[in-house]
């Protein structure tokens, strides 16, 4: 059974487009479905990092140090690269598409990042941008594997997608 679709257009930065299309060429699906992965990726590493106090505001622009993140495995991304992705401009428009169950969760996901940031994303698709573009802010050789992994693992409907192409 099929599930109800949501397009939603993202504002992402050339450089996170053009790794997003690279990732989806590599694994050989399209560029929502590796948004998905990225998303389901990016939710728990954004768990991770610590919340606010309440009444805590940061000034815009400020970005804390690396050390005020949590202490976490090498290379964990903290709280200060989530401010800094979003403390840059993102002039590129990318349209996707995502199951409907997914895309439920996007307000939640907004409101963590409020929590952790002190920055209100607003709409669905502004959430997605940025904890999109926090995942894409990662390794991309840690990225790619672990796409291999969920690819591989853990979604045997996109393993047989790629046997298919390679075919």
């Amino acid at each position: 059974m099929d599930c109800e679709e949501v397009m939603l257009t993202v504002r992402i930065t050339a450089a996170e487009r053009a790794l997003l299309r690279e990732l989806a060429r590599g694994h050989g699906t399209d560029v929502s479905d590796v948004v998905v992965d990225g998303l389901l990726d990016a939710i728990p590493g954004l768990h991770v990092l610590p919340v606010l106090p309440a009444g805590a505001v940061l000034p815009a622009g400020r970005v804390l140090p690396l050390e005020a993140g949590p202490a976490g495995a090498p290379g964990q991304p903290g709280l200060s690269q989530l401010l800094r992705v979003l403390a840059r401009p993102a002039p590129c428009a990318v349209t996707l598409w995502l199951p409907a169950p997914v895309a439920d969760l996007l307000p939640l996901v907004g409101e963590r990042i409020a929590a952790v940031s002190g920055l209100r994303v607003g709409t669905a698709s502004a959430a997605l941008a940025a904890a999109l573009r926090f995942w894409l802010a990662g390794d991309p050789g840690r990225l790619a594997a672990g796409l291999a992994g969920l690819h591989r693992h853990g979604a045997p409907r996109l393993t047989a997608q790629r046997l298919d192409v390679a075919a």
